[in-house]
């Protein structure tokens, strides 16, 4: 059975961790399933907490969906044990914090040029959440614990993992797959915003996405172009699809990935649907020259 902790005094060490803001879907169920297998029968816990330090002037926070009841029958289905869900006095007793992590200048490229303070938002409750239940009384001689991220917020799991290393934290950073619906649309909390129409629009981002990849022998410019191309098809949408950015990076730091890159790339896209803003990526890899 699953148990509902509020308070982190509450928490057991867990063997595996799937951090969310709640509204959870097939994407954080298939996050909770990978914690699973690799948890064997050590504890899963998934926290649920709408972070208000992510959401900058006029985002939605006070409109983000809190479906905690059907979150915690979700986590339970997946095979999580407990779900800790802190009211924002729990995780920051002090009020808003004065010490908080910065992301630097790979928190302010792409993503948080669009949403400044976002990053430094997230890394902070990330490592509050990696101290409380993965740390949470375990012994000094124990394996450190995973935390499980979807590889659809590329630029933050790039982020966690860098925080991890550079800030030396015992934990495992594990990247999970994008989980897509059947016509390519990648699996949001915020998709429940759109209506048919807009829906339907949003599907030019997946699109996009396979057209660069489908040009990946071509090289890195040639990605790009037929990006591009299928996101300009969309600028007579109904609802408009407006592009914030689309990018070919370095997944280590998130560097745009030049005419000559080789290795590991993610594709990115961000645009607005409506009023609706989306972000998808896709991972590539160029090789190496023969």
């Amino acid at each position: 059975m699953t148990e509902v902790v509020r308070h982190a005094r509450d928490l057991a060490p867990a063997a595996a961790v799937v951090m969310t803001m709640g509204a959870l879907h097939d994407g954080h169920a298939a996050l909770i399933r990978a914690a699973r297998a690799h948890a064997g029968t050590g504890r899963v816990t998934v926290s649920v907490f709408v972070n208000p330090l992510q959401f900058g002037a006029g985002e939605d926070l006070d409109r983000y969906p809190r479906t905690l009841d059907a979150d915690i029958e979700l986590a339970a289905a997946a095979g999580a044990d407990t779900v800790f869900a802190p009211g924002v006095e729990e995780v920051y007793p002090g009020g808003q914090p004065q010490v908080r992590i910065s992301a630097g200048p790979m928190g302010e490229r792409f993503e948080g040029a669009s949403r400044p303070g976002h990053f430094d938002g997230m890394l902070t409750v990330v490592a509050k959440l990696l101290h409380l239940t993965l740390g949470a009384r375990r012994g000094p001689h124990e394996p450190p614990g995973a935390a499980f991220f979807g590889e659809k917020d590329a630029q933050q799991l790039a982020l966690v993992r860098r925080m991890v290393l550079d800030l030396n934290f015992p934990a495992e950073i594990v990247g999970v797959p994008t989980v897509r619906e059947a016509d390519g649309l990648a699996r949001s909390s915020r998709n429940r915003y759109l209506d048919d129409a807009a829906r339907t629009s949003a599907l030019v981002l997946s699109r996009a996405l396979t057209a660069g990849r489908d040009a990946l022998a071509a090289g890195p410019d040639a990605v790009l172009a037929a990006a591009r191309e299928v996101l300009a098809e969309a600028a007579g949408a109904r609802p408009p699809v407006l592009p914030d950015y689309l990018a070919l990076v370095d997944p280590a730091d998130f560097s745009e990935a030049g005419p000559d890159h080789t290795g590991p790339a993610v594709l990115a896209v961000a645009a607005k649907v409506g009023t609706i803003r989306l972000i998808d990526n896709i991972p590539l890899d160029f090789g190496a020259p023969e």
